[in-house]
């Protein structure tokens, strides 16, 4: 027997291309993965915390100790 029978014949054209098919469809399925955790882990607290820290601000109430603290020269 000879060993031409029993290994099967390498691939020699197009191997690039199968690679490169394969790790692409991969990327984009690992780069969707990544942005839909930093939305919704990141981006959506993130919005949270702001609609809560502007219901409750009170931008008068900030000017005003801003300006007893002296930050503005034109505003006495």
């Amino acid at each position: 027997m000879s060993s031409g029978a029993l290994l099967p014949k390498p691939q020699m054209r197009g191997l690039l291309a199968k690679c490169l098919r394969v790790h692409i469809v991969g990327a984009f399925i690992v780069a969707l993965g990544v942005a839909a955790a930093y939305k919704f882990g990141v981006v959506e607290s993130r919005k949270k915390v702001y609609v809560e820290f502007y219901r409750n601000y009170d931008s008068m109430k900030d000017f005003e100790e801003m300006r007893k603290a002296g930050i503005f020269q034109s505003a006495k």
